[in-house]
C-alpha cells in the first residue's frame, strides 16, 4: 500500500491565534503590522515567542529578548502570551483534521501529521483534500495553516515549510531532486548549526550534496549514526509511522536562548525559575499534572546535556518543579562552562495525575506545605487568566530579563541546533 501523509502546520501559531481573536473583537489584525507575542512592552522584559511577517522584515527573531526586538523595531506591537487561547485553538484545528482521518499524530501544539494511506477511493485527489482542510481551518477558525503532502512524515514536513502562509505543497519522490536538493543543507530536518558547519567545511552545501555524499566520509565528519540518518533524510527516506497517541501522553517544555552567555549559578537559577513558572502555567491551563521533570543545557560549542528525574508525586506546582529543577541543574552543570541555552520539560503528564492521593507516610507539615504551594499557584493562574500572563510575576524575576519563558515546539524530543 502506497503511503500518503499530510503535515498540517499553523502559520506563526501564537501570533495568528491572538490576531484571530482580536479581529473577531473588531480590533486591527496583528498579522498585517510589525508585531509579536512576548513579555511586557513597558519593562521590555521577556522573550519573543512568535512574530508577524512584517516584523520579520525588521529582523525580529523568535526566541530573542524583547528588548533587542524593540531596538530593531521601536513601533513593534507586543501582545502577552495566552496559553488558554493557544490550547483552545490547538484543539479546534486538530478536531477539524480528525474529521478526515482517525490516524493523527500530534507533533506539537500547532502541528500534526495525518495518515491517508489506502484512502485513494475516498480521497482521489490529495491536493484538493489538503486545500479543503486548509480552507476550512481558515474560514471556520480565522487563522491559516500550511499543508505538506508526501509519502512519509519527513517529506510532508519539509513540504509544509515551503512558501508560506496559507499554502499546500507536495514533495513526492520524483519531486525531491527539483524541490529539496537545491535547498541549503541546514534546511534539512534535524540538521543543526554544528553539523552544517562541518558539512560546509567538506564542501557539502546543499541537501543534494548531502544526498550524493559517501556515507563513510560523512561518518568521519559527524558520526556513523548521524551520517546514516542525515543521508537517508537527504534522499527523502523515512519509515517512521504516524502514531495516534492520546493527548494525555504529551509533555510540556520551554527553553530559552540567552542574549549573553550564562556563567553564574545565580543567573542560571533566575532563568530556570522563569522557565518553570511558564511551563507549569501552561500545564495548569490544561488541567494536568506532571510526574517527571527534565532540565537541559547547551554549551557554546552546541554540545547538549540533560538530566531528568521522577517526582515522588504528581504536581502542577511551579515551586515544586523549580526546587527539583535546581537540584538537576546543580548535578548537570558542575563544570560551569558558559551556556547558550537552557530548557525545562515536564514529562509523564496526564489529567489522571490530578487525582493523586497523598502518601500515608508524608508528614502532616509536608502535606500542609504542598497544599499551600498549590493553592498559591492556582491563585496566580486565576489572576493571569483574567488579566494576562504578565499581570503577576515572582519577585525574583521582576528585575530580570526572563519574565516569560519561550514555548519550545516539540519535535519528537529532537531539537534543531539553530533554535
Amino acid at each position: 500500500m502506497e503511503r500518503l501523509i499530510f503535515h498540517v502546520d499553523v502559520n506563526s501559531a501564537f501570533l495568528s491565534w491572538e490576531a484571530a481573536k482580536r479581529v473577531k473583537d473588531g480590533q486591527p489584525d496583528l498579522r498585517l503590522v510589525p508585531s509579536c507575542i512576548g513579555g511586557d512592552p513597558k519593562t521590555r522584559r521577556g522573550i519573543v515567542l512568535a512574530k508577524s511577517i512584517p516584523a520579520k522584515k525588521f529582523d525580529v527573531k523568535t526566541g530573542e529578548p524583547l528588548s533587542m526586538a524593540l531596538r530593531k523595531c521601536p513601533n513593534l506591537i507586543v501582545a502577552p502570551p495566552d496559553f488558554k487561547l493557544y490550547s483552545t485553538n490547538s484543539r479546534a484545528f486538530k478536531a477539524i483534521c480528525r474529521g478526515y482521518t482517525s490516524l493523527m499524530e500530534e507533533f506539537s501544539i500547532d502541528e500534526c501529521f495525518l495518515d491517508f494511506s489506502g484512502t485513494s477511493r475516498v480521497y482521489p485527489d490529495p491536493i484538493a483534500l489538503a486545500t479543503e482542510i486548509k480552507d476550512r481551518i481558515r474560514d471556520e477558525l480565522g487563522f491559516t495553516v500550511n499543508v505538506g503532502i508526501g509519502r512519509n512524515k519527513l517529506c510532508a514536513k519539509m513540504a509544509s515549510d515551503f512558501e508560506k502562509p496559507d499554502k499546500v505543497h507536495t514533495l513526492f519522490p520524483e519531486e525531491i531532486p527539483a524541490k529539496m536538493w537545491p535547498l541549503p543543507v541546514g534546511d534539512l530536518l534535524f540538521v543543526g548549526k554544528a553539523t552544517v558547519a562541518k558539512l560546509n567545511e567538506a564542501r557539502i552545501k546543499t541537501i543534494g550534496d548531502l544526498a550524493q555524499a559517501d556515507i563513510g566520509m560523512l561518518g568521519a565528519l559527524i558520526g556513523d549514526k548521524s551520517a546514516r540518518q542525515a543521508h537517508a533524510y537527504a534522499n527523502g527516506i523515512d519509515d517512521s509511522p504516524v502514531r495516534d497517541m492520546p493527548e494525555e501522553a504529551k509533555g510540556f517544555s520551554n527553553s530559552i536562548t540567552t542574549e549573553e552567555n550564562v556563567t553564574t549559578m545565580e543567573t542560571a537559577q533566575t532563568i530556570l525559575l522563569a522557565l518553570c513558572d511558564s511551563v507549569t502555567e501552561h500545564m495548569r491551563s490544561e488541567g494536568m499534572r506532571a510526574n517527571g521533570v527534565s532540565v537541559s543545557i547547551r554549551y557554546l560549542d552546541f554540545q547538549n546535556r540533560s538530566h531528568q528525574t521522577k517526582l515522588p508525586y504528581a504536581t502542577d506546582s511551579a515551586s515544586v518543579v523549580y526546587e527539583t529543577a535546581k537540584k538537576l541543574l546543580q548535578e548537570l552543570w558542575r563544570d560551569r562552562r558558559p551556556l547558550r541555552l537552557m530548557g525545562v520539560a515536564l514529562t509523564n503528564v496526564s489529567k489522571d495525575a490530578a487525582m493523586e492521593q497523598l502518601s500515608l507516610f508524608d508528614e502532616p507539615e509536608l502535606q500542609k506545605n504542598r497544599e499551600k504551594r498549590e493553592r498559591l499557584d492556582k491563585a496566580v493562574s486565576a489572576i493571569r487568566g483574567k488579566f494576562g500572563f504578565d499581570a503577576i510575576q515572582r519577585g525574583t524575576l521582576i528585575n530580570s530579563d526572563f519574565g516569560v519563558g519561550r514555548k519550545f515546539k516539540g519535535k519528537s524530543d529532537s531539537e534543531r541546533d539553530q533554535e
